[in-house]
């Protein structure tokens, strides 16, 4: 876990790297938001992935490796709260892996923060549903079905024809978030493509900011 704890900071963020990254790549994302005085705890994925294959992948393959990456949520938030900031002031943001666990994180366990900053990401889900097993990208469906209240604000963001997440999956992820009480504007970038775009950092720096 890398953590930036700067002195006054009335924001915080937990940010999750995508698959292959890591988390001094995620934090240098709020150097190009140009928010220096936000509190950051980035955690670090064993070898560097959330999980080892797709998000899409059965719920009895990829279950035992989201329930390890929650628990490094939980512990991330913990630590920003430890540093002063309340839990109503803290962020999750993550970048494709990092943006479905992001995302997992707040639909299962995020009641009381601030909300969710999803680049090309995607709600994992509960549990397969029946039906075609390769109706996204090779996999079945998955049951998005949480409970609680979640009434912070989520950015999700995702290409049309985005490689890793399927424009249905992020669709979805958005009517089960409003569905549990969240503010969710969805962005989605035409044509192919899988990454952090301007009008995230824009979207960032504008939520940190205040």
């Amino acid at each position: 876990m890398t953590a930036r704890l700067p002195k006054g900071a009335v924001q915080g963020v937990v940010m999750l790297h995508g698959r292959g990254g890591s988390a001094a790549d995620i934090l240098s994302l709020l150097d190009h938001a140009a928010l220096p005085d936000v509190a950051a705890v980035a955690p670090q994925a064993p070898g560097n992935s959330w999980w080892p294959s797709s998000f899409l992948a059965p719920s009895a393959q990829i279950e035992p490796h989201v329930q390890r990456g929650l628990a490094a949520v939980a512990e991330s938030v913990t630590t920003l709260e430890q540093a002063g900031i309340p839990r109503a002031s803290i962020w999750l943001c993550g970048f494709s892996q990092g943006a479905c666990l992001a995302l997992e994180a707040y639909a299962r366990e995020g009641e009381g923060l601030a909300g969710v900053f999803a680049l090309s990401g995607g709600l994992v889900g509960r549990a397969d549903l029946s039906g075609p097993q390769d109706a996204l990208y090779g996999h079945a469906d998955k049951r998005l079905d949480y409970t609680g209240r979640r009434t912070g604000k989520v950015w999700l963001s995702v290409h049309e024809r985005d490689p890793h997440i399927p424009l249905k999956r992020a669709k979805d992820s958005a009517t089960a978030l409003r569905a549990l009480g969240a503010e969710v504007q969805m962005q989605v970038y035409p044509g192919a493509g899988h990454g952090v775009m301007r009008e995230d950092i824009i979207a960032l720096r504008h939520a940190l900011n205040g």
